[in-house]
C-alpha cells in the first residue's frame, strides 16, 4: 500500500460502525469496511447463499458493490463535513468468478477535482487473485451549492 493520511481515529471508527448500522444496503449484502485513510480503502464482502446465481457464483452486482462502496470511503476523508458522493459512471471488469471466501475491494483515489473524482479499485478473493478491476468517476455535491 502507498502511503495515504490517516484520517482521526474517531472518525474512522465513526465510519465502520455507521456502515453497520446505518446503512441498510451494507447490512443487507454483508459489507464492512476493512480499513479506510484520506484516498484509501478496503472494503470486505464475504461470500453467502443470499449473493450466488443459479451456477453457484456471486452475482456480478456483488462483485461490483464494494468496488462503488470502497471508492465512496476512501472519498470520505477528502471532502467537506456534508458534501455528499454520487457515482457518476464506474467501468468493470470481470477477471474470475467468486464463488467461497470473501473479496476485497482496494480503492485508490487517483484524482480530486472540486466536483467529480477518480477511483481505481483492484477487488481480490481470499488467496489474493485479481476477481475484478474497476474504475469509478465520483460526483462531489457540495453542502453549499453555487449557482
Amino acid at each position: 500500500m502507498e502511503d495515504y493520511e490517516d484520517i482521526s481515529p474517531n472518525f474512522r471508527d465513526a465510519l465502520i460502525n455507521r456502515t453497520k448500522t446505518d446503512v441498510p444496503f451494507w447490512a443487507l449484502l454483508g459489507m464492512e469496511i476493512v480499513d479506510v485513510k484520506k484516498g484509501w480503502a478496503k472494503v470486505r464482502l464475504p461470500f453467502a447463499h443470499k449473493l450466488k446465481q443459479p451456477d453457484g457464483h456471486a452475482h456480478g452486482g456483488a462483485v461490483f458493490s464494494p468496488a462503488d462502496a470502497s471508492v465512496a470511503v476512501a472519498m470520505l476523508g477528502m471532502i467537506e463535513r456534508g458534501d455528499t458522493l454520487l457515482t457518476v459512471e464506474m467501468k468493470i471488469n470481470y477477471i474470475k468468478p467468486f464463488r467461497d471466501g470473501e473479496i476485497i475491494a482496494e480503492a485508490r483515489i487517483i484524482h480530486k477535482g472540486k466536483r467529480t473524482a477518480l477511483g481505481d479499485v483492484e477487488v481480490r478473493d481470499s488467496g489474493g487473485d485479481l476477481v475484478a478491476k474497476c474504475l469509478a468517476t465520483y460526483m462531489i455535491v457540495s453542502k453549499d451549492p453555487k449557482p
